[in-house]
C-alpha cells in the first residue's frame, strides 16, 4: 500500500473529518515527517519545519506542483485543524514571523513510527484525545440556542433567522399569544423541528409536500385563533401573495387567522414595509412590547 493511502487511512482512524483527509492534508503529514515514497514509517521525523519547506518537499517527492503562494491554503486546510487535533504543534512565534515553525507532536510521531508494528501508541492517543469530528461536533452543539417549546427543550442552530424564531417563541408568544401551543416551527438545518400533524389536521389543515408552512404557527384554543408568523431577516414577508398561499392551504380551517411578519429590528422592517399586506400584524423583536397593525379597526384579531 502506498504512503498516501496509508496516511489517509490513519487520519480516518483518528477520526478526522473527510475534509482533513484530502490530498493536501495527507501530503502535509508526509512532508512534516520527512517521509518519501520509499522511506520506512519507522524513519519518520518531527523536526521544526516551515510551510515553505513542506511545499518544497511534497513537490520534489510526490509529483505535485503546489505554488509558493498556496502556503495559506496549507495552513487553513491542514495545519490549523491538525493543531486542534493534537497532531501538530507550533513554536509559539507570531504567525507572520519568519521564525514561525510547526512540527508533529511526539505522540503522533510515535503513532506513525509504529505503523504496521504496534497499535499501542494509536490506542493511547485515542484514549487521551477527542477526535476532531467529536471536537467540531461539540463546538456546534455549544453554539446552538436552547429554546423551550410546548414545555419541552429544543435547540435551534445558530443564525439570525433562528435567533428571530427563538424571540417569537419566547418574547412574542407570552405577550400577544398567551398560553398558545406551537403547532409548527422550523429550523434552518432541521426543517420541521416541531410539527404537530395530528393537531394541524384536527384544525382543518391539509398540507401537501408542495405547501410551504409559515416559519411559526401558534394556536390559542381559548380564542380559537391561529397565528401564522413569518420570521423575516432577508426574504419572505406577509405580502399579498403569501397570504393567498396560506389561505388556500388552510381553506378548511375555521379558526380565526392572524398573519404576522416578525423582524429582528426596525431597520429590517423599513426595508420590507412597502411589501407588507394590509390587515396584517408586524412585530419587531427589539421593540418586543409593541405591535404595528396595518389598517383595520382592531389592533389584533382575525383577518
Amino acid at each position: 500500500m502506498d504512503k498516501i493511502k496509508q496516511a489517509r487511512e490513519l487520519l480516518n482512524e483518528l477520526g478526522l473529518p473527510k475534509r482533513q483527509q484530502s490530498d493536501i492534508c495527507v501530503l502535509t503529514i508526509l512532508g512534516m515527517a520527512n517521509l518519501k515514497k520509499t522511506t520506512e514509517w519507522s524513519k519518520a521525523a518531527n523536526g521544526w519545519i516551515r510551510i515553505h519547506d513542506i511545499i518544497a518537499f511534497v513537490n520534489n517527492n510526490y509529483g505535485v506542483s503546489y505554488a509558493e503562494n498556496s502556503r495559506e491554503t496549507f495552513r487553513k486546510k491542514a495545519l490549523h485543524h491538525f493543531r486542534t487535533a493534537a497532531i501538530v504543534e507550533d513554536n509559539g512565534k507570531a504567525t507572520n514571523s519568519p521564525n514561525y515553525r510547526y512540527r508533529l507532536t511526539k505522540e503522533f510521531l510515535a503513532i506513525i513510527k509504529n505503523l504496521g508494528i504496534s497499535e499501542k501508541p494509536l490506542n493511547e492517543f485515542k484514549k487521551k484525545h477527542k477526535s476532531l469530528i467529536e471536537i467540531y461536533a461539540s463546538k456546534k452543539e455549544m453554539k446552538k440556542m436552547p429554546v423551550k417549546i410546548n414545555g419541552k427543550d429544543f435547540t435551534f442552530s445558530t443564525g439570525k433567522h433562528n435567533q428571530l424564531q427563538k424571540a417569537i417563541i419566547e418574547e412574542f408568544a407570552p405577550r400577544f399569544a398567551p398560553n398558545a401551543e406551537c403547532l409548527y416551527v422550523g429550523d434552518t438545518i432541521q426543517k420541521d423541528l416541531v410539527k404537530r400533524e395530528e393537531r394541524l389536521k384536527e384544525l382543518g389543515f391539509r398540507i401537501t409536500l408542495h405547501d410551504k408552512m409559515p416559519d411559526v404557527v401558534l394556536y390559542c384554543s381559548d380564542k380559537n385563533w391561529i397565528y401564522f408568523i413569518e420570521a423575516v431577516t432577508s426574504v419572505g414577508p406577509m405580502d399579498s401573495k403569501r397570504i393567498k398561499e396560506i389561505t388556500e392551504m388552510t381553506r378548511n380551517v375555521s379558526a380565526g387567522k392572524i398573519f404576522v411578519t416578525a423582524f429582528l429590528d426596525f431597520k429590517t422592517y423599513k426595508k420590507f414595509s412597502e411589501q407588507l399586506a394590509w390587515e396584517t400584524e408586524i412585530w419587531i423583536a427589539e421593540l418586543s412590547n409593541h405591535m404595528i397593525h396595518l389598517n383595520g379597526n382592531k389592533f389584533l384579531g382575525p383577518r
